[in-house]
């Protein structure tokens, strides 16, 4: 068994993996300081370690004897980023090369990066594919997108093995739902539950690949344990699917009104998975409707099918 690190494990993805590092017998510390993670998702057996990676010394300690670390902390929110680009930059680039930094110096043999598809912005065709260009429409898409650089330069300047996994819009339980910035499901679902209608952005028709988070919490540990990459390599974690919002609308079954379209967004992504699958030997096992009609259902909500 391993010892690992995850930033952000009180966190939505975070929390979800450390869960599952733990059942597979693993010791696993968390780094976390609750901008958007919750101590209620906090394993009672992971060792918390409440350090802000923004400074490299206090978090050095996390990282002595630590045979892997898994980086999910970060500002996830392109809105964010748009009105706070000073403090988005500070926690999701020097906080990520801080990890980094940490990492090296306490010999850590591996860290696994959450990269963000998007990264790649618009792009002229679909399914995206990690040799495309990267195009990012917003702060946060090019702080992610710095990220995966100082992995691959780690790699190969210091011998710390990294590998960058572009999460495709993850869903699932402990999704975010406090404050402003929250995915469309928890914004819909506050909106169902004050009796409002749902708010789209634009006309509804832009679509994204809806990934289950089981299935991200399983290319995280599968990147981890390959032995086909550690070089900085850039890998897809999608469904492989294209779902629209005005999709989603109507599996809430609720009545919908339009604004204006949101800075940054991007009008479209889907991954493309077949060099996921073939480095890690991963693929997704959660069908997007069956599982956002499980997580309707854990919310009170019959889903339209």
């Amino acid at each position: 068994m391993a010892k690992y690190l995850v930033t952000g494990g009180a966190g939505f993805i975070g929390s979800n993996l450390v869960d599952k590092l733990i059942e597979a017998g693993h010791e696993v510390r968390v780094l976390d300081i609750f901008v958007t993670g919750k101590r209620e998702n906090l394993n009672p057996k992971a060792q918390l370690f409440e350090l802000d990676f923004t400074d490299l010394e206090a978090i050095r300690p996390a990282f002595e004897g630590v045979d892997g670390v898994f980086h999910l902390g970060a500002r996830p929110s392109v809105p964010y980023s748009v009105e706070h680009p000073v403090e988005s930059t500070q926690t999701n680039i020097m906080g990520t090369l801080n990890v980094l930094m940490a990492a090296r110096d306490a010999k850590v043999k591996r860290v696994v990066y959450s990269a963000s598809s998007s990264a790649y912005g618009i792009q002229p065709q679909l399914p995206q594919h990690p040799d495309m260009t990267p195009n990012p429409q917003s702060p946060y898409a090019i702080q992610k997108y710095v990220g995966e650089l100082y992995c691959k330069q780690f790699a190969k300047l210091y011998g710390l093995e990294t590998v960058c996994l572009r999460y495709f819009n993850i869903y699932g339980p402990r999704m975010n739902d406090v404050g402003a910035y929250v995915p469309v499901f928890t914004f819909f679902l506050r909106q169902v539950r004050a009796g409002e209608p749902l708010t789209v952005f634009g006309d509804g028709e832009q679509s994204r690949d809806f990934t289950h988070v089981s299935d991200a919490v399983a290319a995280n540990i599968a990147a981890m344990q390959s032995g086909k990459v550690g070089n900085g390599e850039t890998l897809n974690v999608g469904a492989g699917g294209n779902t629209t919002i005005n999709d989603i609308v109507k599996m809430f079954g609720k009545p919908a009104v339009h604004l204006e379209p949101r800075a940054g967004d991007v009008p479209r992504s889907q991954a493309d998975i077949s060099r996921t699958k073939e480095l890690l030997d991963w693929e997704p096992k959660i069908h997007f409707r069956d599982g956002l009609a499980a997580w309707l259902r854990s919310q009170g909500i019959d889903p339209v099918l």
